[in-house]
């Protein structure tokens, strides 16, 4: 049987041997990091380590809270954030609409996937808000311009949310409020994030663990291994943007279209469509050709839902329903890559000749 083909790393990506290595080390010292005696210490010294790490590997100068991941980062700051309003972004991934509640405000984007600026100082007009706006989609791999919108949020006497879950350790962070992260999308483990707090006075404390912010058990194995992720660097981003350049000009030389083009995009995201194509079936049909892709959208009850990213671009419907998203892992080859582009081209022709 050839090796599969993996092309889904925004969805997770393998754990890199740097973060085996140090979560075996956490291993060792097994303890609970909150117990007073020697082992307890030890572990305690560990998380602190991985704490100090990760902060300068990602050059994050102020405080750092584990999470069990960037969803529950989210759902912290949504609850507990010292300001009175909530607004997000129409394209943010699903925890977020979830976390802010109905109450919040929707602000819209453009058909470029980028946020409306003009609704957002709408927004900002009302008061004091926690506004939630993803640095990179998790979809498209479009990039919001959050250099300019966070003095602007700010200045409003507002707090940033930004979900960087998919930029970490491929851009530079934000100069936000406060910043969601996930060590599975960047070679660490499942199971482990962190929050970014510019100032822990800007969000309620519960007691517990990690300053008071957290309850639970801390995972110090979790986060020494997510840190050793950051700190390896592995992501050539020159590399993968050349990657692609390649994909998107295979997909369009066949017949397809490439969702947000025009717009400012990470390189290691495409999101690209098939017109007269479903989903569903591109799916099953690049499984069966041994590559992993994803459809951007969750499957419930079997059912793939229609893509509320692509909605709130006003992506014509029929487009759409033919949309797969490429993501890229820092071991992605230009032989991934054509392979993709081979099969894209079979199920093209197949679709124009059943049209």
């Amino acid at each position: 049987m050839p090796a599969r083909i993996f092309l889904d790393h925004a969805a997770t990506t393998p754990v890199l041997p740097e973060a085996r290595e140090a979560m075996a080390r956490g291993f060792d010292a097994w303890a609970n990091p909150s117990s007073p005696h020697a082992e307890g210490r030890a572990a305690r010294a560990l998380l602190e380590e991985a704490r100090t790490s990760l902060a300068e590997a990602l050059g994050w100068r102020h405080d750092v809270i584990f999470t069990s991941g960037a969803s529950e980062a989210v759902e912290m700051v949504a609850a507990r954030a010292r300001v009175p309003g909530r607004a997000h972004g129409a394209t943010e991934h699903a925890i977020v609409p979830h976390a802010m509640g109905p109450a919040s405000t929707l602000i819209p984007v453009g058909r470029d996937g980028l946020i409306d600026e003009a609704a957002l100082d709408a927004v900002l007009a009302e008061g004091p808000t926690l506004v939630a706006i993803q640095a990179v989609n998790n979809e498209t791999g479009i990039l919001q311009p959050l250099d300019r919108i966070a003095p602007k949020i700010r200045g409003a006497g507002s707090l940033l949310l930004a979900d960087c879950a998919q930029s970490a350790s491929k851009a530079p962070l934000p100069e936000a409020d406060f910043i969601a992260l996930s060590a599975h999308k960047l070679g660490g483990p499942p199971g482990v994030g962190a929050l970014l707090v510019r100032d822990l006075a800007t969000l309620d404390p519960v007691g517990g663990q990690e300053k008071g912010y957290r309850r639970g058990t801390q995972d110090a194995p979790g986060a020494l291994a997510f840190a050793a992720a950051l700190a390896a660097k592995p992501y050539d981003m020159e590399r993968l943007g050349a990657l692609r350049a390649r994909l998107d000009d295979g997909v369009r030389e066949a017949g397809g279209v490439v969702i947000g083009e025009d717009s400012p995009r990470l390189a290691n995201i495409g999101a690209v469509a098939l017109p007269g194509a479903s989903s569903a079936s591109l799916l099953v049909q690049y499984d069966l050709a041994g590559i992993a892709v994803s459809a951007g959208s969750a499957c419930s009850s079997g059912k793939m839902k229609d893509s509320a990213v692509l909605a709130a671009m006003q992506v014509p419907a029929d487009l759409a329903a033919g949309f797969l998203r490429i993501s890229f892992g820092p071991a992605t080859s230009e032989s991934d890559v054509d392979a993709f582009l081979e099969q894209w081209r079979r199920i093209a022709a197949r679709v124009r000749a059943a049209a």
